[in-house]
């Protein structure tokens, strides 16, 4: 595309959506698709006893209907689906498929580029025959056309007489592209994601050193290791406490089990450079049984990570005077 940009051409892309795409895939198709890949009948027959006992019921507000046989689409939330429906996109799209860069696919996410645009829609028209005949089904309201260095006159592209929407930019596996020579947005996107984190990671650190100072710790950089996992987080701050028993921990809230944990490692040194072991923190929720400990730490000679599970709470129970190292 850059290259495009530069020597002032036209190109043509077609970003495909596939409506429901892991709901429409059939079972016949699924298994015609793994033995065409090469995948031994045993594995075949394992997959197909799997799917064959597949049933679910449907709950709505006047009750729940009797349990009923699912016999298309692929297992939901299942580590299997992904690679089961990688095998079908490859096999329904080897007749269609064109080498890099005309044709990129990543699982559903197709873009179909040309330099013409008959060419394009030539090719979208070839593709969408070969996913709908095996039972997919393309899109016509989200698929979308974008035209790079477009000159006057260069038209709108058609899927089955249907005008394809068109658009000046496209977010493509997480990346803004844009038909023109900007990347602003690309741009302050990734530096209002770091912007995010480095505030977050600042609020760790700056309550964890406050605490550490004011029982006389230290931190060690060269040994300090940053974990940081993908989520949603929450400050718990004790303001309860003088400024030496305050705690501030940064944490990381699972979404599937609404529980809580920190990680780190090799972070907890006292003057002289030994680890003290242990470190103890403990949280009360709505009068609950106090909780485990945070930190886990040792000595030079290995670390494992730590997890553990806390409830949410903004003070330390009045009875306890903050964290302790033991």
């Amino acid at each position: 595309m850059e290259k495009y940009r530069d020597g002032q051409r036209e190109l043509h892309c077609v970003f495909v959506d596939l409506e429901k795409v892991y709901d429409r895939v059939p079972r016949e198709e699924l298994w015609y698709c793994m033995r065409k890949s090469g995948v031994a009948e045993k594995y075949v027959r394992v997959v197909q006893d799997m799917y064959d006992r597949s049933r679910t019921v449907v709950r709505c507000a006047v009750g729940q209907t009797e349990e009923f046989k699912v016999e298309v689409g692929l297992h939901q939330g299942s580590a299997l689906s992904p690679f089961l429906f990688a095998i079908v996109m490859d096999q329904l799209s080897a007749e269609v498929r064109q080498e890099s860069p005309w044709t990129i696919m990543f699982a559903d996410d197709i873009v179909i580029c040309s330099e013409s645009r008959e060419q394009v829609e030539e090719n979208l028209e070839r593709r969408r025959f070969a996913l709908e005949r095996r039972g997919m089904k393309v899109s016509r309201s989200k698929t979308e056309y974008m035209c790079v260095n477009e000159r006057e006159g260069s038209g709108t592209v058609r899927l089955q007489g249907e005008e394809v929407k068109k658009v000046q930019e496209f977010k493509y596996l997480g990346s803004t592209v844009q038909s023109n020579r900007e990347c602003g947005k690309e741009v302050k996107k990734r530096v209002q994601a770091d912007t995010t984190a480095s505030a977050r990671i600042s609020a760790c650190l700056v309550g964890i050193s406050s605490w550490m100072t004011a029982h006389q710790l230290k931190l060690n950089p060269s040994k300090t290791e940053l974990l940081v996992i993908p989520g949603s987080y929450m400050l718990v701050n004790s303001s309860q406490h003088s400024e030496g028993q305050r705690a501030q921990l940064l944490l990381h809230t699972l979404s599937e089990n609404d529980t809580h944990c920190v990680q780190f490692s090799y972070f907890l040194y006292s003057r002289d450079g030994h680890s003290p072991g242990r470190l103890s923190v403990y949280v009360q929720v709505n009068g609950g049984p106090l909780g485990n400990s945070v930190w886990n730490i040792s000595g030079s000679q290995g670390y494992q990570w730590h997890q553990v599970e806390l409830a949410v709470s903004t003070f330390w129970p009045s009875e306890y005077q903050g964290p302790q190292v033991s």
